[in-house]
């Protein structure tokens, strides 16, 4: 995608908001799975364990997880596959009530994935700064405020 050297202030902000989103999502799925996990098994895998989203390292079903991560899933994340992925390599354990579990094993790979982010993070941010990124998100939250407010 070629992008415009000087963007024009009348371009709609939805159509550069969505293309950046589609963008580093698909960039960031790129280099974990060049890495060897798929973004759904990551979350998964934080969603169960105690040291990172679970309150309490108890046991979820694919159902609780789909409601628990609802709002960044894609229409192509199936879960129940990502599940059978993690169990096959051991990182989770399901029990008689279809709930997951964490293994040691998942526990030591959630946080080799983890080591993953700053990287991946790096690579996205390359070339832009911590003030100028500060600032488009300052004028994204505005974006968001000027459309969310009663008026």
């Amino acid at each position: 995608m070629t992008l415009p050297v000087h963007p024009d202030p009348q371009q709609v902000a939805a159509h550069w908001t969505r293309t950046a989103y589609e963008s580093i999502i698909a960039f960031t799925r790129r280099e974990q799975g060049r890495q060897g996990f798929a973004q759904p098994q990551f979350w998964i895998l934080r969603h169960l364990s105690r040291d990172d989203l679970s309150p309490d390292g108890g046991g979820m079903t694919v159902p609780q997880l789909r409601l628990a991560m609802a709002a960044y899933l894609r229409p192509e994340d199936d879960l129940v596959v990502a599940a059978e992925v993690l169990g096959e390599r051991g990182w989770v354990r399901r029990d008689e009530d279809d709930r997951l579990w964490l293994t040691d094993g998942g526990e030591a790979a959630r946080r080799e994935m983890r080591r993953s982010a700053p990287e991946i993070r790096a690579m996205i941010h390359a070339g832009v700064d911590d003030a100028e990124y500060v600032q488009a998100l300052r004028v994204l939250q505005k974006l968001i405020t000027n459309t969310t407010a009663d008026l």
